[in-house]
């Protein structure tokens, strides 16, 4: 079943590690067919190099496994819950990436203090609460703490990122740790000017309506 997008979860998933947002066997990425509604999603403990289409497990959005011989990730289930409260999100994505991780364990948001976070998530990076995983748990605190942007921060834990399509969540992940990384880094400097929530909105409005062709 749906061999087409096992085979471009394959490939999305290799960008985890060459954007260096996981290390081993963490994170993953999960899709949801606009067609039949299944979701698919990396099986547990898989390595990166050794991925291929057979390792994609294939769920309905009552956490029934459809396809698939092998057990799928243990966030599973809160990926679901995303897809089930989010109509519009098609692709989910979690990584436990260095430098957004670094503010998770603070529990803190990273602001909005440079122009690319104003173009992509149009605001602040929001931090949300704890919860273990294994349940929707997670998921819940996703849809509850996400707003309006494509990424949250989960308290002591990581980075789960949303789009209309896994490709577009994974793009968000990586934009994550990037200007994580930069804030991080300004934060040593002194610290940095929020910009204006009406220049933010421009930014994005911008970005999301007028850049690239």
């Amino acid at each position: 079943m749906l061999e087409q997008l096992k085979e471009e979860l394959v490939q999305l998933h290799l960008e985890l590690p060459k954007n260096d947002l996981v290390r081993w066997t963490g994170g993953n990425v999960s899709a949801r067919d606009p067609e039949s509604g299944l979701v698919v999603i990396k099986a547990s403990g898989i390595r990166y190099e050794d991925m291929r289409p057979q390792h994609m497990v294939v769920m309905d959005l009552e956490g029934n496994r459809v396809e698939g011989a092998y057990k799928p990730s243990s966030d599973v289930y809160s990926h679901i819950y995303v897809y089930n409260h989010r109509p519009d999100v098609g692709g989910v994505v979690h990584t436990h990436s260095r430098y957004a991780t670094a503010f998770a364990a603070v529990g803190r948001e990273i602001p909005c203090v440079l122009t690319a976070m104003g173009d992509e998530f149009g605001g602040p990076i929001p931090c949300g609460g704890f919860a273990l995983i294994g349940d929707e748990a997670i998921g819940r605190i996703v849809v509850e703490s996400i707003g309006k942007s494509p990424a949250v921060l989960l308290k002591n834990h990581g980075v789960f990122t949303i789009g209309k399509t896994a490709e577009a969540a994974v793009k968000a992940a990586v934009m994550t740790e990037d200007v994580a990384a930069t804030v991080w880094l300004a934060l040593q400097l002194g610290t940095p000017d929020v910009i204006p929530q009406a220049d933010v909105d421009k930014l994005h409005l911008r970005y999301t309506t007028v850049y690239g062709q």
